[in-house]
């Protein structure tokens, strides 16, 4: 490598290329509720090896089922026609050529042998010496040559091995080595590992077994499995294990798309995997699985490249001072402006932007006003929900207030009429009045009625029509749009009101159209 320094860096020993393998058909559906369908199972099978382009998938246990195995024949039937069935790998276990035989009939051609890595497991799981153990493992690599099926060979529990029984592990290796064994997989079965172990353990293997391949395979107990399967690649491992979402038993296992972009970005590895798939194949994953991918979580979750701060969005219109290598282009996304009470006017420019929407700054700090407002009751504005923002806010307001709600109390109790009391200024004169109405904002339009009628002697318009909507585009938890038709004489006044409560919503345009009318009789 060239210097001192160079030969003693720990970045010295990353092979050139990681070879990925896709456990999300096999151990992700071993997480609780999870249960993948046969067709489900293929269309996962066909993006991971077609569009995200894994190395390996490892799709099922041998044996457990008469849908599994009609999965696997499918997936193995599609790997075939596509010339990739040699990445196709199945886990069988040392049942006596059992699994062997269900793989070979599925049309597999990758056995991933189950042995057991720890002396404790060997002895108190299955009864047996290590030797009896050896045996038995011999033999099932032998038959599943000879049938012409790849082997690869998992050591269950090798963290556990290497912590309490390293003779044992050394001793199973020793034996199998010139077996014809491809791989050698070595497990992290209970989580127990941390980054400097995985470092301790995988350079003890390095220094003995130096022309071996070596895989690692992660659990996340003590969410660690991203850092110590970096760890393992650092010290050597030429292959991990991962699933979409992090899908496993217990907490899960490293997560394809955190590996992926960990081992690009902070340690220049190699690997085959199309980043731009990454956020297809984890919604697709997310959606067959039930499981819900987190709002916050790295690369996939829905939050991830979206900014909220105002000064985030300042710094990113002029230099992109808020953004780093993880570019959402990059997965196939596009970097999002949050708006909400921290938005500012530059993450509100850069949304209105986007929409090809052109306000003056007047406009825009009044749009601005009313986002922050909405942000103070902790609702979720959205792009979509912008331009109605701007049309509730500009287009239908008028020149001056001359009928201001100063106040307003909306009361109902089970089984009784919802009463209103309304406080309202109209030309700089305050009227007050209570009634009970039908519902909430029946009780307030017949409040409203009584000033007009009773301290105003005047007609009050007619509500002709009443009609509530979600804008579209918009989001049910950020927006109500209520559009009312009222009737005064002979004229049709249609106005509109935008809020995040119905009834709020339905006050707005009412005195929209008061105003409307105290405008034009003045």
């Amino acid at each position: 490598m060239g210097t001192a320094e160079q030969m003693n860096s720990p970045y010295r020993r990353i092979p050139p290329f990681i070879e990925i393998m896709d456990c999300t058909l096999r151990d992700g559906e071993q997480t609780s509720g999870v249960s993948f369908l046969p067709h489900e199972k293929l269309v996962i099978a066909r993006m991971l090896l077609k569009e995200v382009n894994v190395d390996r998938i490892e799709v099922a246990s041998a044996r457990v089922s008469g849908g599994e195995k009609d999965a696997v024949r499918m997936i193995c039937r599609y790997a075939r026609q596509i010339g990739m069935l040699e990445r196709v790998e199945v886990l069988g276990f040392v049942d006596g050529n059992l699994s062997v035989d269900w793989i070979g009939d599925c049309g597999g051609k990758v056995v991933n042998l189950l042995a057991k890595g720890s002396y404790k497991h060997c002895t108190q799981q299955l009864h047996k010496t290590p030797a009896e153990h050896l045996d038995d493992i011999r033999r099932t690599v032998d038959y599943a040559i000879k049938k012409g099926l790849a082997v690869n060979l998992y050591l269950e529990d090798w963290s556990g091995g290497m912590k309490d029984s390293p003779d044992y592990v050394y001793q199973m290796i020793d034996t199998l080595q010139h077996t014809g064994i491809r791989r050698f997989m070595l497990p992290d079965t209970l989580g127990i590992l941390n980054p400097l172990q995985a470092i301790e353990f995988f350079r003890k293997m390095m220094k003995r077994y130096a022309g071996l391949h070596f895989d690692f395979h992660a659990h996340n107990d003590y969410d660690l499995a991203v850092s110590n399967s970096l760890a393992a690649v650092l010290s050597g491992a030429r292959g991990l294990h991962v699933t979409v979402n992090g899908l496993g038993e217990r907490c899960g296992n490293a997560p394809l798309s955190s590996v992926q972009v960990i081992l690009k970005d902070q340690f220049q590895a190699k690997t085959n995997i199309l980043e731009d798939r990454l956020n297809d194949i984890s919604r697709l994953v997310e959606g067959y699985s039930g499981i819900a991918i987190a709002p916050n979580q790295p690369i996939v979750g829905e939050n991830v490249f979206t900014q909220v701060a105002g000064v985030h969005a300042d710094g990113d219109a002029k230099d992109n001072l808020y953004c780093n290598a993880l570019a959402p282009e990059r997965f196939g996304r596009k970097r999002e402006y949050a708006l909400g009470k921290n938005s500012g006017r530059a993450n509100i420019a850069r949304n209105l932007e986007e929409l090809g929407l052109e306000l003056t700054p007047e406009q825009t700090r009044k749009v601005t006003g009313r986002i922050t407002e909405l942000g103070d009751r902790k609702e979720i504005v959205t792009q979509e929900d912008l331009p109605f923002i701007v049309s509730d806010v500009l287009k239908h307001s008028v020149p001056a207030e001359r009928v201001k709600l100063v106040s307003y109390m909306v009361s109902s109790a089970y089984g009784l009429k919802p009463i209103a009391s309304v406080k309202v200024d109209i030309n700089g004169r305050q009227y007050e009045a209570d009634s009970t109405g039908d519902g909430q904002y029946d009780a307030f339009v017949k409040a409203l009625r009584k000033i007009y009628k009773e301290k105003m002697n005047r007609t009050f318009p007619v509500l002709a029509n009443y009609a509530v909507t979600i804008p579209p585009g918009g989001r049910t938890d950020a927006l109500v749009q209520t559009v009312i038709t009222w009737r005064n004489g002979e004229r049709l006044l249609r106005t509109r009101g935008l809020d995040a409560d119905q009834t709020e919503a339905a006050i707005k345009a009412t005195f929209k159209m008061l105003n409307i009318i105290e405008e034009e009789e003045t």
